[in-house]
This record gives structure tokens, sequence and C-alpha cells, in this order.
């Protein structure tokens, strides 16, 4: 999530802007799906972190919960403001790897969708060392699963980032996170929500 990330997701913003609804619909179904494991009427405020164009979001919030998303590229937080289902949802632009502007505890749930196999696993570590510190019940890392398709191994080897490690690891990474020798997680457990991709969901400490 630093420079070169922030202009590359600003860059594309049209292009996701043009998936928004597509995006929105398939939230909804997967949000649906793991009811049964994660009972949304149970809680009330959720954070959206690298929301991008507010989808995720807007999902969220058509399920009765207060939403706040946060994003590194404005031009993203700009699309999402913009559409007209999301006038009641808190959009700011700030970077997870930074000490968010919220105080501990502030949300019952926070999610991340797609966004830690981009990272390296130092900054892995520290968005989910910050997730558990705004969050009460539940962090959801919501990414792929290791039965990626052939497609998406190419285009993230051409990518030269972390992402074959994180979804090798990627549990066990978690279980094993610690901030100023502080555990983030008492516990993970990973819900396949389709064929390739999961919620890791981590009970925060």
């Amino acid at each position: 999530m630093g420079k070169n990330s922030r202009f590359l997701f600003n860059l594309i913003a049209p292009i996701y802007g043009l998936f928004y609804k597509m995006q929105k619909k398939r939230y909804g179904m997967v949000i649906d799906k793991v009811t049964d494991e994660l009972n949304l009427s149970l809680f009330g405020r959720v954070l959206d972190v690298g929301c991008g164009t507010g989808a995720l979001c807007s999902a969220f919030y058509e399920k009765g919960l207060s939403v706040t998303g946060i994003d590194t590229a404005e031009k993203m937080l700009m699309i999402a403001k913009k559409q007209p289902e999301n006038k009641a949802i808190n959009f700011f632009q700030a970077n997870v790897l930074n000490q968010l502007p919220f105080e501990s505890k502030s949300f019952d749930i926070s999610i991340a969708s797609y966004v830690a196999h981009g990272l390296q696993k130092n900054e892995r570590n520290q968005m989910y060392a910050e997730m558990s510190r705004v969050t009460k019940s539940k962090v959801i890392i919501y990414d792929y699963n290791q039965k990626r398709s052939l497609l998406t191994s190419i285009i993230e080897w051409l990518e030269r980032g972390d992402y074959f490690r994180f979804i090798k690891e990627a549990e066990v990474e978690m279980k094993n996170c610690a901030s100023e020798m502080n555990e983030c997680f008492s516990e993970v457990k990973v819900v396949d929500v389709d064929s390739k991709a999961a919620w890791y969901i981590c009970t925060p400490i």
C-alpha cells in the first residue's frame, strides 16, 4: 500500500467502477452464504479495509450494518462516494499500514477483501495487528484459497508479489501474527466462500 500501489489503483479506478454493480451482487451472495458462520445481525459497525469503489461496503450496508470504508486511492473513493446508495457510508482516505484514525475496538467487524495477497509478509502482519486493534469481535481476511485458477497464478507470478507465500501459509501466518510480542488473534477459522476464495475469520485479542 505504498506510493506505487496507490498510483496503480488510482489509474485503474475507472475500470473497477465499471464492475461495481456486479461486484456488489457477488459480495451480497457471499455474505448470505456465510450467515451460518457469521450472523451479521449480531453486529453493528463494520470497517472495510481497502474498500476500493465501495461495492462490499454497500453490500454490508444493505444487510443493516453501519459501514466505514478506507482506501489509499482517492479516485477509488470518489467512485464509491458517487454511488447514490452509499450516502450513509463513511469513506476515508487512510492506510492500514499506518495507525488508523480510530480508537481501539471501534468496530465490531473489520474486513479486508483481496488486500492481503498483494502485500509483503511484514506488511500483512502490520495489517493484521492494526485490524485486531480496532476490532472487537471478528477480523475477516477475504482472499484467495489454494484452488486458484491458472490465469490467476500467471498474473500473480508476473506481478512478482508475495502471493504464492501468502496462499501457502495464510492460516498459519495469521495464527502466528504478533505485534509488540502480543498475538493478533486467538483463533483463525477458514471458510471457503466459493471454489477459489475463502474468508479467514479471525478472533482479535
